[in-house]
């Protein structure tokens, strides 16, 4: 999983039907840029290939079998209306009916879709079936398809960074359907996810495996560092150090104002996000799943009981694997940061399966 501000890392294994985690590890980017820890940069090609090989020798990675996440800014999801057509006349206009989102040639772009179940399908019922107009003709009823395009210049630059890493990539997937497999929902159920990054915070709306909305927030963890160092008249390392500490705690109230603001922000939009949705489809989202290096911070899940309007938990994806007892409570300290290489981590295992 490489982020804006990170790379992690998860391997495991099959034994006796469970999976089992035998290594894991993080290494920040900030400092390959000459930024502090915690930091979202842009790194070359090579820097990211160097990073890489450090992470794989500190965690002892002893595979060069992988998958890799794709960032949810490299990619599009969307789910379309189309006419109930047969797969074959799809595969044609699915096409064709993307060129209206994608913004560059859709030659360019790499594109999967699927027709969502129709148990799970938000459109009425009464347009799901063919009818017949006035004349007698047959109007074909509409079905959803849920699509995905990454564009194929992204896929060639990831395989390169990795290849050249020495491991040997069999998939690539966006970054949310990888946490996806990490939680767990009812059949049907809808679920919002916030992924609180570096960068940025991605929100999303889930059901049933299909992302139902997906909205990016222009704020992540890194905003509360920069907050505090212009609120404090601090460097850049005091205030990540005291955000790591005290995070949204009120034992040091100066800093817990500045960093419960931005979160605060954050959670108010994504409380926008979860209610215009429920509005339009008439659709309750049972509950929200906190992921992501963000939602590490001491405190902020009861900043978010007290400002989100369902029910909030903290993703432990390390719940998933089996480990040495000993590790559980690192483990799921550490686990909403891993949410995403750990989804990897299982989908390769079952294609190894």
């Amino acid at each position: 999983d490489i982020s804006s501000s990170s790379i992690k890392v998860v391997q495991i294994k099959k034994e006796k039907g469970a999976a089992v985690l035998e290594t894991y590890g993080e290494l920040a980017l900030g400092p390959y840029s000459g930024q502090n820890s915690g930091q979202a940069t842009s790194l070359s090609s090579e820097k990211m290939i160097g990073a890489l090989k450090d992470l794989l020798k500190e965690a002892n990675v002893t595979t060069k079998n992988c998958g890799v996440a794709i960032p949810m800014s490299s990619s599009l999801i969307n789910v379309i209306e189309m006419p109930a057509l047969s797969h074959k006349k799809l595969e044609v206009m699915v096409p064709i009916e993307m060129r209206k989102y994608i913004p560059v040639p859709i030659s360019e772009v790499l594109i999967d879709w699927r027709p969502v179940p129709k148990e799970n399908q938000l459109s009425s019922p009464s347009s799901e079936v063919s009818t017949e107009d006035k004349g007698g003709k047959k109007n074909l009823g509409k079905t959803e398809i849920f699509v995905v395009a990454i564009h194929k210049e992204t896929i060639e630059n990831y395989t390169k960074i990795i290849r050249d890493a020495g491991l040997e990539p069999s998939f690539f997937e966006i970054e949310v359907f990888s946490t996806i497999r990490t939680t767990s929902s009812k059949p049907g159920e809808s679920i919002m996810i916030i992924d609180f990054g570096a960068g940025t915070t991605k929100v999303y709306i889930v059901e049933s495996g299909i992302v139902r909305d997906s909205h990016v927030i222009s704020r992540g963890s890194q905003n509360i560092t920069v907050s505090l160092s212009k609120a404090l008249g601090i460097d850049m390392a005091q205030a990540e150090k005291i955000k790591r500490e005290h995070g949204l705690l009120k034992e040091n109230d100066n800093s817990q104002q500045v960093s419960s603001l931005v979160v605060g922000g954050i959670f108010d939009e994504a409380n926008r996000v979860l209610l215009n949705y429920q509005k339009k489809h008439n659709k309750n989202v049972s509950k929200i799943i906190l992921t992501g290096g963000g939602s590490m911070l001491k405190g902020i899940l009861d900043l978010a009981k007290e400002s989100l309007v369902s029910e909030t938990t903290i993703s432990d994806p390390f719940s998933n694997l089996q480990y040495p007892a000993f590790l559980e409570k690192i483990l799921k300290l550490a686990g909403p940061e891993f949410a995403v290489s750990i989804g990897v981590a299982l989908r390769k295992l079952e294609e190894l399966g």
